[in-house]
């Protein structure tokens, strides 16, 4: 199955919009993603330039650290973690949680009204 078709059944399942995330747009991603520590999590904020508004990391801890996210494009993400593309198709304002054999996925309202990241 196609990513663009997986995500757009993840927005049907929790009922809100498909907004695509383009291939050629940037996340921000914590090098932690790859070590295969779970949980991983995602939220999207408003998408702004070039980005998607997505912002992903892996564990408990959420990290202020300036160097804590890199920007990678969507089309690299597969190398890094396939399991989350479905995800990205959920609008800004939304937020995911996987682990092993678990799913949480809700929608953070105040995503939309921060310029700042916050856990």
């Amino acid at each position: 199955m196609d990513s663009t078709k997986e995500q757009m059944i993840i927005c049907k399942k929790y009922g809100t919009d498909f907004i695509e995330a383009a291939p050629y747009l940037k996340v921000g991603i914590a090098e932690n993603v790859k070590t295969l520590l779970i949980p991983i999590n995602g939220l999207r904020i408003p998408l702004k330039g070039d980005t998607t508004g997505w912002y992903i990391w892996a564990g408990e801890e959420f990290s202020s650290d300036p160097d804590f996210f890199v920007a990678l494009h969507i089309e690299h993400l597969g190398e890094w973690c396939p399991q989350i593309i479905k995800f990205l198709g959920l609008p800004p304002g939304w937020r995911f949680l996987i682990a092993d054999n678990y799913e949480d996925v809700w929608q953070d309202l105040g995503l939309l009204n921060s310029d700042s990241l916050s856990s």
